[in-house]
């Protein structure tokens, strides 16, 4: 019997990812042809119609952007503050696209958006050791000590240990750069770990996410990204999931 699970389908819609599709089924929430449907293996056929809390879903073409956020915008779709969001630097034709993490109001660099639930869920998934690579300066000169204590591991918050590769590219007396690799997605991770030895994060920028770079876009700016690209960053995430 053809068809496609019916969490795939759901989550092909960019509602949200195959995860949190298996939630929504298990809770009663998806209603096929009028019925609803527990069972996680369903198989939904071309004619069927698959409503998610009596919303008609239908998989949606999956779209893929790189985007260079400047620095004074938050990352998300509305603020009940008024701040200013990325979505004010977007066309209305890019809205129903998810950013794939975060960065706080004063970082900057690259941003996947997309609609494609189970790649958002996978580039984020705490159990993927995915890669993100940052640009980072501080206010004064780190210690080889305090390197290593990065390295190996530190407290942020009670019972939340974070952990950083480093490498130095310059030191003087004005500061440090540093290419910073990090494998968890903690909220504010960077600038935490350097608060804990006393130090100012003077500017963050994300320049990789897995095998996604910013290299060739300027601030506030955003590209599709290649096909090609897609299959390699999704063969990247099958390989690291598997170590």
């Amino acid at each position: 019997m053809s068809g496609i699970r019916l969490n795939k389908y759901i989550a092909s819609s960019g509602l949200c990812s195959r995860r949190k599709a298996d939630e929504l089924i298990e809770d009663g929430c998806v209603n096929v042809n009028g019925k609803i449907v527990k069972e996680l293996g369903y198989l939904v056929q071309a004619k069927d119609k698959v409503f998610v809390n009596q919303k008609l879903i239908r998989p949606a073409k999956h779209e893929y952007y790189r985007f260079y956020k400047p620095a004074g915008y938050i990352t998300t779709r509305e603020d009940d503050r008024g701040r200013k969001t990325i979505y004010d630097l977007l066309p209305e034709t890019m809205f129903a696209l998810k950013p794939v993490g975060r960065l706080d109001k004063d970082s900057t660099g690259l941003l996947i958006l997309t609609n494609d639930g189970d790649l958002i869920n996978e580039l984020t998934h705490p159990s993927i050791k995915v890669p993100k690579v940052y640009f980072v300066t501080i206010d004064s000169k780190i210690s080889r000590d305090e390197l290593e204590q990065m390295a190996n591991g530190i407290e942020i918050e009670p019972d939340k240990i974070a952990y950083a590769d480093i490498q130095v590219l310059k030191m003087d007396n004005n500061g440090t750069e540093m290419q910073i690799t990090l494998y968890q997605g903690m909220n504010r991770q960077i600038r935490k770990m350097f608060k804990h030895f006393g130090y100012e994060v003077k500017t963050l920028k994300r320049i990789q996410h897995a095998t996604i770079s910013l290299d060739g876009l300027k601030r506030g700016e955003f590209k599709p990204i290649k096909p090609l690209q897609i299959r390699e960053l999704k063969n990247f995430l099958n390989r690291i999931s598997n170590l």
